[in-house]
């Protein structure tokens, strides 16, 4: 009998999560998608169905409401007679310079991309626990290795989630509870698509097929796609200040 591979996967709607839904429901995945847009994600959810034949639920969320997130993974469990992982992907990129009167644009990155993931992440780990097995992953950044100008709320961000995922990593390590950092470089979504420069882009089809191998794989940690990225992930904490500042 084929494993269960049941998923929450929240930002379902755009960009990645939508990528990544069409690919994990191309391979047997059973999937809970979780966005603020609810008619996207009943095109999305319809689509996948005829497409697959695959148990698809819509659970609309806003990741700012944490209670709301508790609630979306319990719903999941239920709708899908059981719950083997979750994918925090949901995440904005209101980018901005310091200084510049705009925290409200600080703060809603900061509420989504990282509260919104751990508190998500957070409920499905207690679920988990107690079930006794799980899956949990992360969709961060390779922006989280290294503070970026412009980008300073969406750095932090990441950085966070990336430090979340390392503790829940060792206080998980004698369960039968798997976790997967996924640390992408630019992927073509609108989430950076004013966002200047995008070395090494590659298309979301890509990076979603890419992200899918590591979830299904459990890998501990992964850079999408691995070349340069696992490379420049790795030397952008060490690289001179000044030269960071003029290619930025």
């Amino acid at each position: 009998m084929a494993q269960a591979r049941r998923y929450l996967l929240t930002g379902a709607s755009s960009g990645i999560g939508k990528a990544l839904a069409r690919q994990l429901a191309s391979q047997g995945y059973d999937l809970a998608l979780a966005a603020r847009r609810e008619d996207s994600l009943q095109q999305l959810a319809e689509e996948l169905r005829e497409a697959y034949g695959r148990t698809v639920v819509v659970l609309p969320l806003d990741v700012t409401d944490y209670t709301a997130c508790q609630q979306a993974v319990h719903q999941a469990r239920s709708a899908l007679g059981g719950l083997d992982g979750l994918i925090a992907n949901a995440g904005i990129g209101l980018a901005g310079k310091a200084g510049t009167g705009r925290f409200e644009r600080f703060q809603q990155t900061l509420e989504t991309n990282l509260l919104g993931a751990i508190a998500c992440l957070d409920a499905a780990t207690q679920v988990f626990l107690e079930q006794g097995h799980g899956h949990l992953v992360a969709i961060a950044s390779v922006a989280g290795k290294r503070g970026l100008p412009a980008s300073a709320a969406y750095s932090a961000s990441k950085a966070g989630l990336i430090s979340h995922m390392e503790s829940l990593e060792l206080e998980l390590y004698r369960t039968a509870i798997d976790t997967t950092l996924i640390l992408p470089g630019y992927i073509d979504t609108p989430i950076n698509q004013n966002a200047g420069p995008r070395p090494f882009l590659i298309d979301v089809e890509r990076g979603a097929r890419l992200i899918a191998q590591h979830i299904d794989k459990h890998s501990r940690s992964a850079y999408v796609p691995g070349w340069p990225w696992a490379l420049i992930g790795r030397l952008l904490p060490w690289l001179p200040t000044s030269l960071i500042a003029r290619m930025f």
